[in-house]
């Protein structure tokens, strides 16, 4: 185990407050869960806005403050003023990624210089058409490349990516299928 008390931090990650955090829901399992909202309302066209007032941690309420713009491509009737549903879809997914790289890497002890996360997917728009029923409206696989680069091995890296793939909330969730349980208010 890392010696937390001769590196307390290791890319920008303050070991000493995970630790304590994992120690805190060791003690608690209720600690361990984390309630995700967000709004989305229609703002004409193909655009949408979506607003983030916090979340829950253990029961508590923390507010937060952000706006997300959603927007298609011209060539896909939009506007082309934001990103569109699927770059944010892939970026959401880079980014829970990211987040397991670095603090992988940081209770490694790794001390990374870049990393970078590449992701691809081909969509077929017969299914979101509704053309064909034989085509799925979704993406049947998505690639992606990551590049870690730092003070790390090789067999160091290719821990941390499986860690990452075992770990990871948004990779599970595109990589199994999810439950969505909708209604019509």
């Amino acid at each position: 185990m890392l010696d937390i008390a001769t590196k307390p931090a290791v890319n920008g990650i303050d070991l000493q407050a995970l630790e304590e955090t994992v120690e805190a829901i060791g003690q608690d399992p209720g600690l361990a869960i984390v309630g995700f909202r967000v709004t989305t309302e229609w703002k004409g066209q193909t655009r949408s806005e979506t607003t983030v007032q916090g979340f829950t941690l253990g029961g508590n309420h923390i507010a937060r403050d952000f706006t997300i713009t959603a927007d298609e491509p011209c060539e896909l009737l939009g506007t082309n003023t934001a990103p569109n549903p699927q770059e944010l879809l892939m970026s959401a997914v880079n980014a829970c990624m990211m987040v397991g790289y670095v603090a992988q890497a940081s209770v490694r002890g790794i001390t990374l210089d870049s990393c970078t996360i590449e992701t691809e997917g081909e969509l077929d728009l017969r299914g979101f058409l509704g053309l064909d029923d034989d085509v799925p409206p979704g993406y049947r696989q998505v690639n992606y490349v990551v590049r870690l680069e730092g003070d790390g091995t090789p067999e160091q890296y290719e821990e941390i990516h499986r860690a990452v793939m075992a770990t990871s909330p948004n990779y599970f969730n595109m990589a199994r299928p999810i439950q969505m349980n909708g209604r019509l208010a």
